[in-house]
């Protein structure tokens, strides 16, 4: 989205997004996100207590399978596999497949979300937002900074950051089929506010993040690969 044909970054248009992004973060911080929540979020459906919905039952199993976790575990996996593959075809030669794992489309999606998911990290850190669980709890929206409890973690979301990673890069990788995974991060997104695990501009935030990663990420490997 903020890469060129030639692999350099868009910085002008990361600019713009990242004061629009910083505007509609603060509007949620103002209001804008308890008015999104109740109209995006269900009710009794939530990622403690699950409702019989088809609906809330999706969104829990994309809760299960696109988390940071998995994610990270996926990604890492295929790296390896991809790894002893190489070196096992040439003969146990781990220097080429060392040579050849830099440059696999494998291990652009891995250094993505593993960006993604120390960005993210830090600014859950900094920020200190509370989920929405307080909120439907108690009616109170809370920070907490460097808290290392979960509930104070809320912005920007994992999943949402995870996923964005991931599935952006395999759009640039794969251009064909960059609509199904632009849509499907999207849901995953969405899914989040659904089941109340995160405020709105907690997802948009962590798609955000996603986004730049994996834009970085595909920039920079390009770059030193080419060298």
């Amino acid at each position: 989205m903020f890469i060129r044909q030639n692999n350099t970054l868009k910085w002008k248009w990361i600019g713009v997004a990242t004061v629009i992004v910083a505007v509609l973060v603060l509007a949620g911080f103002l209001g804008l996100d308890k008015f999104l929540y109740q109209i995006m979020h269900r009710s009794d459906c939530n990622v403690w207590t699950q409702s019989d919905s088809f609906w809330c039952l999706t969104a829990i199993v994309f809760d299960r399978l696109f988390s940071v976790k998995m994610w990270l575990l996926a990604s890492f996996a295929a790296v390896v596999v991809f790894f002893v593959y190489k070196a096992i075809k040439n003969e146990n030669d781990f220097r080429y497949a060392f040579v050849k794992i830099k440059n696999s489309y494998v291990f652009y999606v891995f250094c993505s979300v593993v960006l993604a998911v120390i960005m993210t990290g830090v600014i859950k850190l900094l920020v200190g937002r509370a989920r929405p669980l307080l909120f439907d709890a108690l009616g109170v929206v809370e920070f907490n900074s460097w808290s290392c409890n979960d509930i104070f973690h809320s912005m920007p979301s994992g999943h949402s950051a995870a996923s964005f990673a991931a599935l952006v890069m395999f759009g640039m990788l794969f251009p064909r089929v960059k609509c199904l995974t632009w849509t499907l991060a999207i849901i995953i997104g969405v899914s989040r506010v659904y089941v109340g695990a995160h405020w709105p501009m907690d997802v948009l935030l962590g798609a955000f993040i996603g986004m730049i990663c994996a834009d970085v990420t595909k920039s920079v490997l390009k770059k030193i690969n080419s060298k």
